[in-house]
């Protein structure tokens, strides 16, 4: 995980802001896939598919700032 030290924080906010919640209108993509997940309507390939690439900049960005709380606490 060095190589996500190694990143700014704000390129992986950046990131997850544009990727993570493209397309904007009508509602962000991972919101609409993490609604059909709750639903059990996600079941498409295609659907799970835009789940992993929308919503891996934001569990990267989580990732990111728990890790650097913890090196802050030691």
């Amino acid at each position: 995980m060095d190589w996500l030290d190694r990143l700014n924080i704000g390129t992986v906010l950046l990131i997850a802001l544009t990727l993570g919640l493209a397309p904007f209108v009508p509602e962000p993509h991972v919101w609409e896939k993490l609604k059909m997940l709750m639903d059990g309507s996600l079941a498409k390939p295609i659907d799970i598919f835009d789940l992993f690439l929308h919503g891996t900049p934001w569990v990267l960005l989580i990732i990111k700032l728990v890790r650097s709380g913890l090196q802050k606490r030691i």
